[in-house]
C-alpha cells in the first residue's frame, strides 16, 4: 500500500491546520457550537465508496478522510493531551491505523464515530506510559455540592469564571478530557460517546455528572 502518499498528504495538511485552540469556555451557555451534518446509523454512500476504491487499490483517495475528519480528531487528541505537537504525531497514527484496518470497518456507524474510537484508544494508551496524578476529593466534599452551585458556576459569562473553567479543565485526565469534548464540543450522542468509549450508557451521563461537579470544585479549591 502506498502509504508514504498518505502521510505526505496529512504532514502538509496538519502543517497548516494545527492551533492551539483550546476549546474556550465550552460549558458556557453564551458559546456557539458548529454542528455537523451526521448521519443516524446510515453510513454515507459516498464514503462506503471511497473506502471500497482504497480497499481496490486507490489508495490515494483515503486523503478525502484526512481533509474530512483531520481536524475533529486533532481536536480531541489535543484535549486529551494538552500538547499539539504530541496530538499532532498521535492525529497522525491514528489515521496510519485506520488507513491499515480500513477492511475491518463494517458501516455499522458513520466513519467519524469509527475515527473517534481509534483516535481516543491510541491517544489513551500513549498516555498510559506516562501516568497522571489523579485529583481525589472527600466523599462529603462531593454529596455537600448542588447542582444549582455548578450550574451557576458553569454556566456564566464572567470573564473570572471562565478563566477558572479552563484551568480546572486543563487538569482533567484523559478520559474525562476526551468525554467533555466529544459531549459539549462535538455534539456527539450519548450513544456515540459509549461505543467510542467503551461505556454503558449509564456511566456515561453519571460520569458528565461527576465531571461538573469535579470542576466546579477546582474551580473553588482556592476559594
Amino acid at each position: 500500500m502506498k502509504l508514504n502518499l498518505f502521510l505526505c498528504t496529512f504532514r502538509r495538511k496538519s502543517d497548516r491546520q494545527v492551533t492551539k485552540k483550546r476549546g474556550k469556555d465550552f460549558l458556557s451557555s453564551n458559546v456557539t457550537f458548529c454542528r455537523r451534518k451526521r448521519l443516524k446509523g446510515i453510513m454515507d454512500e459516498k464514503e462506503l465508496n471511497i473506502i471500497s476504491s482504497v480497499l481496490a487499490g486507490k489508495t490515494e483517495r483515503f486523503s478525502y478522510f484526512l481533509d474530512t475528519y483531520g481536524q475533529q480528531v486533532f481536536n480531541l487528541i489535543v484535549r486529551m493531551t494538552g500538547s499539539p505537537e504530541d496530538a499532532e504525531e498521535l492525529t497522525q497514527d491514528t489515521f496510519m491505523k485506520a488507513f491499515e484496518h480500513l477492511s475491518a470497518f463494517n458501516g455499522n456507524s458513520s466513519f467519524s464515530t469509527w475515527i473517534y474510537r481509534i483516535a481516543y484508544n491510541t491517544t489513551l494508551s500513549a498516555l498510559r506510559k506516562k501516568r497522571n496524578e489523579v485529583l481525589s476529593f472527600d466523599d462529603k466534599l462531593w454529596k455537600s455540592v448542588s447542582n444549582t452551585q455548578v450550574d451557576e458556576a458553569l454556566d456564566t459569562d464572567s470573564e473570572e469564571q471562565i478563566e477558572k473553567l479552563q484551568q480546572a479543565l486543563s487538569t482533567l485526565p484523559a478520559d474525562e478530557q476526551a468525554l467533555v469534548t466529544l459531549f459539549y464540543e462535538e455534539e456527539k450522542t450519548i450513544s456515540e460517546i459509549c461505543y467510542i468509549l467503551h461505556l454503558s450508557e449509564s456511566n456515561a451521563k453519571v460520569k458528565l455528572h461527576r465531571i461538573r461537579k469535579k470542576l466546579y470544585l477546582l474551580m473553588t479549591k482556592e476559594d
